[in-house]
């Protein structure tokens, strides 16, 4: 990690520790360690292992792409690389955006793949993600729309929800109907920029043009093979959904761990919904998730808790699934080797 990318990482960890401060403080310190305190932890411990449930179910998905693209890699070690991949996106400004090339080396190097297979495999994993998360959290704002009225909060959340189940599917329409034409545009403009940095770094040659174009090539006719294996593409749903499901089931057990009776429908609507705070400049979106899933809670007529409730629960849920990833993804690139995966 070099100065720029240390910095900002910095900052982005006291954004999100400043964050955290103003959801405290407004709740009260000792009305959030009174609802921890009675936490029970065998509930707890359930938290815990759909956590780890959600992380082998991505992993599979990871494993489908990576098969499709000829990059055969075993399930248990799909798993320690897509906890890689998270730890870097947990710690990294941006979250997946910020995380993608140093998963995509990581994956290279475990795989021993190109790197550009290695990119072309986590960027499709992250935009299969995105479909059952929108459609899940559209199925329960309409649950919900049918059992209430929506305040003000609530309505901006949904059409930010309507917005992008439209956007983006047609943003990808697009994009693979022009995909050629995109690739001649990404290629023209790339290899300049590539190239320009090349000369300016002291003991880099500048990389052929040559190498750039086909490197890019390379990146655009993995994704085309993973768009067009429709049994890929279904296995990879099916395992995405799941591992929705199973952070969902982890926010309605770490309310049931506090004693907090919520209805799972909830969580179709608010854990998609922190998720989208995910692209903050935050460090996986840390801060952001937590302010946005208590917001989109208490905002909920249905529901019906107060904040400290809200906050204790997301405490515990986020507590899972940010932090393992990052003590497992963490001794991954530990035992890999930092430097290798830069």
């Amino acid at each position: 990690m070099d100065g720029d990318q240390l910095r900002a990482t910095v900052v982005g960890f006291l954004g999100a520790f400043g964050v955290l401060g103003v959801m405290l403080y407004f709740v009260g310190v000792d009305d959030l360690a009174a609802e921890l305190s009675g936490a029970d932890p065998a509930v707890v411990a359930l938290v815990v292992a759909v956590t780890l449930g959600w992380l082998a179910a991505w992993s599979f998905s990871l494993h489908t792409v990576l098969g499709i693209l000829g990059a055969n890699l075993s399930l248990p070690k799909s798993f320690l690389v897509f906890s890689g991949a998270t730890f870097s996106n947990n710690v990294t400004p941006f979250g997946q955006a910020g995380g993608e090339p140093v998963t995509a080396l990581l994956i290279s190097k475990v795989a021993d793949t190109e790197y550009e297979r290695g990119l072309a495999a986590i960027a499709s994993v992250d935009t299969l993600n995105f479909v059952p998360s929108v459609t899940l959290a559209l199925v329960g704002a309409a649950y919900f729309a049918t059992e209430t009225t929506f305040g003000r909060q609530l309505r901006v959340a949904t059409g930010v929800l309507v917005v992008l189940a439209v956007v983006v599917p047609v943003a990808i329409y697009y994009g693979w109907r022009n995909r050629y034409e995109l690739e001649r545009w990404v290629v023209s403009t790339v290899t300049p920029a590539v190239r320009r940095i090349g000369r300016l770094v002291p003991g880099v040659s500048p990389p052929d043009p040559d190498g750039v174009e086909s490197r890019i090539g390379h990146f655009f006719g993995a994704i085309e093979r993973v768009a067009t294996d429709r049994r890929g593409i279904a296995l990879s749903l099916s395992a995405s959904t799941l591992g929705w499901g199973l952070q969902m089931a982890g926010l309605y057990l770490s309310f049931l761990a506090i004693g907090a009776q919520v209805p799972f429908s909830a969580m179709l609507f608010v854990v998609p919904m922190g998720a989208i705070a995910g692209v903050t400049p935050l460090p996986g979106g840390a801060g952001g998730i937590e302010a946005v899933l208590v917001t989109v809670l208490v905002a909920l007529p249905s529901v019906a808790i107060g904040q400290a409730t809200a906050f204790a629960a997301v405490v515990i849920y986020r507590g899972a699934v940010y932090w393992i990833p990052i003590l497992i993804g963490g001794s991954v690139l530990s035992f890999v080797g930092v430097d290798s995966v830069r």
